[in-house]
This record gives structure tokens, C-alpha cells and sequence, in this order.
């Protein structure tokens, strides 16, 4: 490992990336209006919002709408408005300081409380490459019958690759994250469409109701998983140098800019696990397979009783899901490193380290859906390490200026971290009895 040297934006700009910032100077001039000035800011979020969208959410998603119906729409709304706020402040705290989560955690937290930060963040990164190698590898099996070790490796090298664009800039890696995210979409918008789900149980859906202590725990399964400790680190690294103000005037514009990014990026989130919810309650509730209890189940299912290759798109959904979080798992765990303790390692040898623990589980034929139980376990216990500071140093007008949060979002923001955090706490009660 070496000492990180200090970043030049300019030096380092790609020329595809000298016309994206370019083209943001003119935004922020004035001289582009509309969608024109808006296109140069966005991807950050696109990127982030993988995290929303990946197989942890395939799978509660799918057995929340195949038990219950329509009923938990309602959570998975409000679980991706939360993200919303999350995820704002997240990249409002890069644009403000320049700096990114991880970094100003360093600057403020005494030494020892940095490394131990650092280092309960490094085991959140290796339980998310879990989860998300596991998906993807079944995605793989799922389509091409390819055995699910062979599978885990063929999705690593294909991480390698996405990764490797990151060489020609931001613009293709975040274009490829975007591409993925659409075929999600695209294959759960034509799965609803087959399913044709009723209207008035999707409007019921949208009413707050539970029915019983199994209801309580799938939807706190829902709100607590909605936070990804890695991608609130992430946001903040994304836009922290991308395009840099030159003044206050100018950070609150690409503040504007990015909220947009934002909401956009994390509707389309939302868009997409209400769409698998409102499948999975139109084919599997509605014909009484409300016992639904996996992936490849959902699949087989989805093959028979609607045809048309909804099968083969779940499948691709699944994979590109995997593929994409993934490589964003990755590029946030360099962001830890380097944040907390100042140095980096280069990204393809921290790729190999933090998937060899999935190989692993995979290799030696662990129960698949244990192992992806106790990753979000480890994750739940992520959480709190990343949301309290950022609450913390949001709203801190010394270090933020004019871009610290008000009393409202504040006392909003805490209110929101209180419940995930209390949630995520009754998932560790609820799940730790299993696993031991």
C-alpha cells in the first residue's frame, strides 16, 4: 500500500470528462437551460442506486408480494423516499466539503476510532460481495445451467471488465451502471405488464396496513435493508470532485443539480421493487403460491405460468443486478480505504480480496440462503457507523456553509436514521436465534 497523493480534477480529467464539466460550467453560467443543463450531473446517483435494486431486494421484494399480495407497496415507498434523503445528503456533504464520508470521519474522529471505522466497513464490503455474487451467480445457473462456483468466478472476471472502465473516466462506467439498471427495468415493466395486476389492490397497497407478526417482519425486512452502508460512503466520494464549485453561489447550484440526479435516479428504484412486489402479488398470490420461498422457485414459476421468456428475463434481471452492485460494492470499498486511513491499494487486487470470501462460501457448498441471512446481518450492523455521522456533519454550518442542514431536515433526517437503526436492531434480534 502507498500514501495517497492529493487529487488534481483538472490534471486528472479524461477528455470525455473535459466536456462533461464543461458542459456543467455552462449550466452553472447560465448558459444551458432545461434538460441541457441538467445531463452533465447525472450519474452519481445512477451509480448509487444500484445498491436499491440488488439481489437482497429481488428477494424480499418477491416473497413480501407472493405472501401478502399488494399489502407492503406502501413500505417499499416509503422505504425508497428514505433513500431519497439518505442518499441527497450523502452527495450534499461531498459537494460541500470537497471531501467525501470516510474523509471527513478521519479529519474529525480521534485516530483509533478511524481505523476501527475503517475496519468495520472493510467486513461490510466482503458481506456485500456476498450477497451480491450469490445473485449473480444464480443468475448465470439460472440461464445457462452453468454450476454456481464456475458461475461466482465468470461473474468476478466480468466485474473485472466493468471496473476496468473506469480507466476512460466516469462517463462509461456510469453509462454501463445505467444500461444494467434498464434492464432490470425493462424486465419487470414487461413481467407486470404479462401479469396484468389489479388496480384497485395496487391503490390498497399504497394504504398503510399489516396483518400479523410475519406482515411486520417482511416489511421491516424492506425499511431496514433500504440503506446500504457502502453506497451512503460512496454518494459522497462521487460527487465530492466531479464538478467543483468555485464558490457558494455555484456548490448550491450543483447541489440542484444533483437532488435532481437523486430523485430521478431513486424513482427508478422504486419504480423497479414496486414492479417486482406488484408481479410477484399478480402471479404467485393471486394462483395461492404464497409459500413462494426462492429465487429459482420465482424463475421456474414465472416460465410456466406466464411465458413469453419472463423466465429468461428474470434471470437477466438477476444478473445484471449482481453484476452492477457489485462493481459498485468495489468501487466503495476503495473509497473506504482511502478515506479512512489514507491509503489505497490498486482496485483488481481489492476486487480479488473482498469476492474471496464468496468464493469461498460458494466453493464449499454452503446453504446459499443462509449465507445471504447472515450477510444482511452484517450489513444491519454497518448501518449506524455511517448514518449517525452523516447526520452529524450535515448539519454542521461550520463545515458545510450554506449547505447545512436546516433544523427541519435535521430533525427529519434523525427521526429517519432512529427508525432504520431501531429496525435493523429488531432484524438482528429476529434473525441472530437462527444463525447460531
Amino acid at each position: 500500500m502507498k500514501a495517497v497523493a492529493p487529487f488534481d480534477p483538472a490534471s486528472a480529467a479524461l477528455p470525455g470528462e473535459r466536456t462533461v464539466l464543461r458542459a456543467a460550467q455552462e449550466a452553472l453560467n447560465g448558459q444551458r437551460r432545461g434538460l441541457r443543463a441538467l445531463m452533465p450531473f447525472l450519474g452519481p446517483a445512477f451509480i448509487a442506486s444500484v445498491a436499491y435494486v440488488d439481489p437482497g431486494n429481488f428477494a424480499t421484494n418477491v416473497q413480501s408480494g407472493a405472501r401478502y399480495g399488494y399489502m407492503l407497496i406502501w413500505v417499499v415507498v416509503g422505504a425508497n423516499l428514505t433513500a431519497m434523503l439518505v442518499q441527497a445528503m450523502s452527495a450534499k456533504l461531498g459537494i460541500a466539503t470537497g471531501r467525501n464520508l470516510p474523509e471527513v470521519c478521519r479529519d474529525r474522529f480521534p485516530r483509533p476510532v478511524a481505523y476501527a471505522l475503517w475496519a468495520q466497513a472493510e467486513l461490510i464490503a466482503m458481506a456485500t460481495d456476498l450477497a451480491e455474487f450469490v445473485g449473480a451467480a444464480l443468475g448465470l445457473y439460472l440461464l445457462f445451467g452453468i454450476p454456481i462456483l464456475p458461475a461466482a468466478l465468470l461473474v468476478g472476471v466480468a466485474a473485472f471488465g466493468i471496473l476496468a472502465l473506469q480507466s476512460r473516466g466516469f462517463r462509461p462506467l456510469e453509462a454501463v451502471i445505467a444500461v444494467l439498471v434498464g434492464v432490470i427495468l425493462v424486465a419487470f415493466a414487461f413481467e407486470v405488464f404479462l401479469a396484468r395486476p389489479s388496480a384497485a389492490g395496487i391503490a390498497r397497497g399504497l394504504l398503510p396496513t399489516l396483518d400479523g407478526p410475519d406482515s411486520i417482519l417482511l416489511a421491516v425486512g424492506i425499511i431496514g435493508a433500504t440503506v446500504m452502508p457502502h453506497v451512503v460512503y460512496l454518494h459522497s466520494a462521487l460527487t465530492q470532485q466531479r464538478v467543483v464549485g468555485g464558490d457558494a453561489r455555484e456548490r448550491r447550484a450543483i447541489y440542484r443539480f444533483e437532488r435532481w440526479d437523486v430523485i430521478i435516479a431513486m424513482a427508478i428504484a422504486g419504480v423497479v421493487n414496486c414492479a417486482m412486489l406488484i408481479m410477484a402479488a399478480a402471479v404467485f398470490h393471486s394462483r395461492g403460491l404464497d409459500g413462494l420461498a426462492s429465487l429459482p422457485d420465482a424463475y421456474h414459476e414465472l416460465g410456466s405460468i406466464l411465458g413469453h421468456g419472463t423466465d429468461v428475463l428474470f434471470g437477466l434481471g438477476l444478473l445484471a443486478s449482481g453484476l452492477s452492485s457489485s462493481s459498485v460494492g468495489t468501487m466503495a470499498g476503495q473509497v473506504v480505504m482511502q478515506g479512512f486511513i489514507q491509503r489505497r491499494i490498486p482496485l483488481f487486487l481489492r476486487r480479488a480480496l473482498t469476492m474471496l470470501p464468496a468464493i469461498v462460501v460458494i466453493g464449499l457448498g454452503a446453504d446459499l440462503t443462509h449465507a445471504l441471512v447472515l450477510s444482511q446481518v452484517v450489513l444491519s450492523f454497518g448501518i449506524p457507523f455511517a448514518l449517525v455521522p452523516l447526520v452529524l456533519f450535515c448539519r454542521d454550518r461550520g463545515l458545510m456553509g450554506d449547505l447545512a442542514n436546516s433544523r427541519v431536515v435535521t430533525a427529519l433526517a434523525s427521526v429517519v436514521v432512529a427508525v432504520i437503526v431501531s429496525l435493523n436492531v429488531f432484524l438482528l434480534y429476529q434473525a441472530l436465534p437462527g444463525l447460531v
